[in-house]
């Protein structure tokens, strides 16, 4: 299915499938198997999320080993088979055939987001661990669902974001905690977003389900409101918001018919706020998160760059931060030190299950909150 306008791409444009290449391989190309280290097996789900060319560019580097891929759309599989140069026989019609045949210790969800509760259904009962792209479910029903089946047959799923192996984020984490002099947090502002996955230039097959709302839960709020979601659960420590007020808007009808373009959600805790601005409509893209305390701010400009206040200072100073070390700075390096024990993941941690499902459950109280028109109170949400 496609809509309006959605699967132009202008001349010359470079595609994002491209741009996020680039930007994984960028982030990810230090990675090396450790002396004596067994490659993780991973299975991947779906080819049809723009940011699997990161495990597909991976595959063959040692520490990574793509034993098998479930994606039905033979064309594609095809496409990008030509491109990362692996091999067809390692392509399964679908996720049952590929668990059965290949033996994965670990599947990575390139699928839909709905399809998310349909792999970890798959997976659980077989003991197979599970990272999903953000977010980690397309709607609170389906992210406790997830949840009850990875406590069921104790299994990890995780949830990857980008920012997570910022480096800039994790020192303002630090100095936070560190400094006490910073006092509480009060505000935080997160943006995330771009232009807007046509204009920048998503492949065909990403369009088709990111700006269907069945699919992908909405438009720029799951698609990048999550991100704002996730990193305010941790830094408040796990704390969830009392309530959540959003206004969602569709500044471009003519290219998302049916999702919202734009959404600004206010998260309000007990003496402090948190205001996610997820849009497709920056002109450049960003992901920075500025973080104000009763004394100082942290404003984390993007992975590497940063501009701190200090409690007795009058002006910020800029400062530059290393990439994290291993295996804190990849997912897959991280993946396999938590499936192999070596990692103790905590319930508020960045990719952990209970921060994402909170995420989900801000997402979902910002759908009703812009369809009614209201603030909702997030307890609304715990019967349901």
């Amino acid at each position: 299915m496609f809509y309006p306008g959605v699967a132009e791409v202008r001349p010359g444009m470079k595609t994002f499938a491209c741009t996020i290449l680039l930007l994984v391989a960028g982030n990810l190309s230090g990675s090396a198997q450790a002396p004596g280290r067994v490659a993780l097996k991973v299975g991947v789900v779906g080819l049809v999320h723009d940011h699997v060319h990161g495990i597909l560019g991976r595959h063959g580097g040692g520490d990574v080993e793509i034993v098998g891929i479930a994606e039905p759309n033979r064309k594609l599989a095809e496409r990008y088979a030509k491109q990362h140069g692996f091999k067809m026989d390692r392509v399964f019609d679908s996720i049952e055939e590929m668990l059965e045949t290949a033996g994965p210790e670990v599947v990575s969800d390139y699928s839909p987001i709905y399809n998310h509760l349909k792999t970890v259904e798959l997976c659980a009962p077989r003991g197979i661990h599970v990272m999903v792209e953000k977010p980690l479910a397309v709607s609170l029903e389906h992210a406790r669902k997830i949840q009850r089946l990875a406590g069921r047959h104790r299994i990890h799923v995780l949830t990857n974001y980008e920012t997570t192996w910022y480096g800039s984020h994790h020192r303002a984490k630090r100095l936070l905690a560190d400094e006490p002099s910073f006092g509480p947090i009060r505000k935080i502002v997160v943006h995330d977003g771009h232009s807007g996955p046509v204009e920048i230039g998503c492949s065909k097959e990403f369009l088709e389900w990111l700006t269907d709302p069945r699919w992908n839960g909405a438009g720029a709020l799951t698609d990048f409101g999550c991100y704002g979601a996730n990193l305010s659960t941790w830094l408040m420590n796990g704390e969830k918001p009392q309530t959540v007020t959003a206004v969602l808007q569709q500044i471009k009808p003519d290219i998302y018919p049916n999702v919202d373009d734009e959404a600004t959600v206010v998260l309000a805790y007990p003496g402090a706020q948190a205001i996610l601005q997820a849009s497709w409509n920056w002109n450049y893209s960003r992901k920075d998160i500025e973080v104000y305390c009763s004394h100082g701010y942290v404003h984390c400009l993007n992975r590497r760059d940063m501009k701190v206040m200090l409690p007795e200072g009058q002006q910020g100073t800029k400062q530059k931060v290393e990439k994290l070390k291993s295996p804190y700075g990849d997912p897959y390096e991280y993946l396999s030190g938590v499936v192999r024990g070596e990692i103790e993941i905590r319930p508020t941690d960045l990719s952990a299950l209970e921060n994402n499902v909170t995420v989900v459950e801000i997402l979902e109280a910002a759908k009703i909150s812009a369809r009614e028109l209201r603030t909702v109170r997030l307890e609304e949400l715990s019967s349901e």
